[in-house]
């Protein structure tokens, strides 16, 4: 299943939030949809679970007009949304049968996954009695009692310790592996990093990165090296630029490294030679991978 956004336009007033974006959702795979608060990714969710109309754009499975109320969606919001004095499973119950369950088969299901989540025993306690990371779990609960076909998952790791961030991470790869269109918004690169194929980074509207990550990644990373002098240098940026200056630019750091951009005309073995040349035995030579993060502030960051 292939869910397609294209050009998708939505304004508020005399503001334009959405300025024609278009992606696509491949099922079997998770989707990082990412961008900083008030990029427009909150509303291009609520556009695809029908809370909004969009202006203008469409949106399609496999090729035909996707309506939201013929598909179950699960939807997991960064602002949780259940009832604090009503028991976990009776909320359950009832959620899933607004979107589409019977009685007999919400119940059957909320149980299954409150098991599965390890908060079964909780199933008739009230939502507010529970600790926030068993409430963060009940909430997942109830984003996938209905059995969705697309899943949408916004900040779902927050609240949780490592061991319930282990549940979540196992749960999450059973939905990519059962082919369900999984679209996961976090700011937490790591987890993004974790899960997603391919990523779209929302900034003020517009699209400014979309793909593949790991092609992403190796286009980011081209003609760049990770250079480590060792701790006996105090400023490793400025040495490499006074012993190569004209093979290589520095563009940046982590810790005791250097990332550096081999000039026009450079090669790792001129520059590894040069220099070897003049004393200077790297700790570490490398190409450089940027992480999400990196990709993320400068692509996102308004340097502005």
């Amino acid at each position: 299943m292939k869910l397609e956004v294209k050009d998708l336009k939505k304004s508020f007033g005399d503001k334009e939030i959405l300025h024609g974006i278009s992606f696509p959702i491949e099922s079997g795979k998770a989707l990082g949809l990412l961008g900083r608060n008030g990029a427009g990714k909150t509303t291009t969710i609520r556009i695809l679970m029908d809370v909004f109309r969009a202006d203008s754009g469409t949106v399609t499975v496999d090729g035909r007009p996707f309506h939201p109320k013929k598909f179950r969606i699960g939807y997991l919001p960064e602002e949780r949304g259940l009832y604090p004095k009503k028991g976990v499973q009776e909320q359950l119950i009832y959620l899933a049968q607004l979107r589409g369950s019977s009685h007999a088969d919400a119940k059957e299901q909320s149980m299954r996954w409150l098991k599965r989540l390890g908060v079964e025993e909780y199933a008739q306690r009230k939502l507010e009695t529970l600790s926030k990371g068993n409430q963060q779990k009940v909430q997942l609960a109830q984003t996938l009692v209905c059995d969705p076909d697309l899943v949408i998952l916004d900040e779902p790791f927050s609240g949780l310790d490592p061991v319930n961030s282990q549940i979540l991470k196992d749960v999450i790869q059973e939905q990519i592996e059962a082919g369900k269109l999984v679209i996961f918004s976090s700011h937490q690169m790591s987890y993004v990093e974790e899960f997603c194929e391919d990523i779209v980074l929302i900034n003020h509207g517009d699209i400014v990165l979309s793909g593949d990550l790991g092609k992403i990644k190796r286009e980011y990373g081209h003609n760049r090296l990770v250079i480590g002098l060792g701790e006996e240098y105090q400023e490793p940026a400025q040495i490499l630029r006074d012993y190569a200056g004209d093979l290589l630019r520095v563009v940046g750091s982590r810790k005791d490294q250097v990332i550096a951009e081999m000039k026009e005309g450079c090669t790792r073995k001129l520059l590894l030679k040069e220099l070897l040349d003049r004393n200077l035995v790297p700790e570490e030579f490398g190409n450089y991978e940027p992480s999400l993060t990196e990709i993320f502030v400068e692509k996102a960051g308004d340097q502005a």
